[in-house]
């Protein structure tokens, strides 16, 4: 059974009244009510993205009518199916999502621990560079700094770094650890130094606590030349012996080709939608009175 990758370009999503009271309907009231909460446009998109996102996984691979199950969120914020409880001897799949820069995003795999991180490589609004990467000198080991400052220009360097933050969120979404964890405790082992658009790379390697982890395996592509997207798998449920793509490509097996993202239009995404609220024209009229972006202070210098 193969695991699934979408990707819905929420920054160049100019919604119409009807769809976004379209998309509010369709979501959980709780979770209607958090997005109504954001105070820019940008965010509340992405927000909405990812809940439909994660609704339409559900309906099409376990096989749930939209509007008869309840998702929620673990005390560290990770989303799971909440209700109906799952059926015994069925296929448990697990998801994430994410949202930055311009994309939202959503991986899943049947029998494993998944998480998923989108990161928009640009420039850091109030300082250097350097500046930028002396504040966040704490959160990687010697060896990451290293392969990040060596990656070339300041531009290449900032590309690296959040690779790097990608697959360290990744992990931390997949084990659900929240804020809390030690980032210092997790070291990647980049490969290869350039990503290719059009691609997926498994060949990154973590460490944990100093000793290789060859349970975990990261997907790595590109969206497009600015949004890199790590995706963490977990060794698969009830098996001993596991080949991790990066092991089977370096035994040449054509059995172990990961996903590629595919790119949903919001037609895709509510696709086999069903309501679960009345319609609500004051929720449109919040939507309207928002900004749609924080402006950025090397904007106004």
């Amino acid at each position: 059974m193969e695991g699934v990758r979408w990707a819905f370009r929420c920054g160049a999503w100019s919604p119409s009244r009807s769809e976004w009271l379209l998309a509010a309907r369709c979501v959980q009231q709780e979770e209607k009510q958090r997005i109504g909460q954001f105070v820019f446009t940008k965010d509340a998109k992405a927000a909405m993205a990812g809940r439909l996102l994660m609704r339409k996984l559900v309906c099409e691979k376990v096989c749930l009518p939209w509007d008869a199950f309840r998702l929620d969120r673990t005390a560290r914020g990770k989303p799971y199916l909440a209700e109906p409880s799952p059926v015994p001897d069925s296929v448990h799949w697990g998801f994430n999502v994410s949202h930055q820069g311009d994309y939202a995003v959503l991986a899943a795999e049947p029998g494993r621990q998944v998480g998923v991180d989108v990161m928009k490589t640009s420039r850091p609004g109030s300082s250097s560079v350097q500046e930028f990467f002396r504040i966040m000198t704490r959160q990687f080991t010697e060896l990451e700094w290293r392969t990040i400052r060596s990656a070339g220009s300041d531009w290449d360097q900032l590309h690296m770094f959040h690779r790097h933050w990608a697959l360290k969120e990744s992990f931390i979404k997949a084990i659900g650890s929240g804020l809390g964890f030690d980032l210092q405790r997790v070291e990647f082992h980049i490969s290869p130094n350039q990503l290719q658009e059009g691609r997926v790379y498994c060949q990154t390697r973590m460490h944990l606590d100093e000793e290789e982890e060859d349970s975990w395996t990261f997907e790595e592509c590109l969206l497009d030349k600015h949004h890199h997207v790590a995706v963490a798998l977990g060794r698969p449920e009830g098996s001993a012996s596991y080949v991790s793509p990066a092991d089977a490509d370096a035994g040449n097996s054509s059995e172990a080709t990961p996903p590629t993202f595919t790119l949903l239009s919001f037609s895709n995404l509510v696709s086999g939608a069903k309501p679960l609220s009345d319609e609500d024209p004051a929720y449109w009229e919040s939507f309207q009175s928002k900004q749609d972006a924080p402006v950025r202070q090397s904007e106004t210098q």
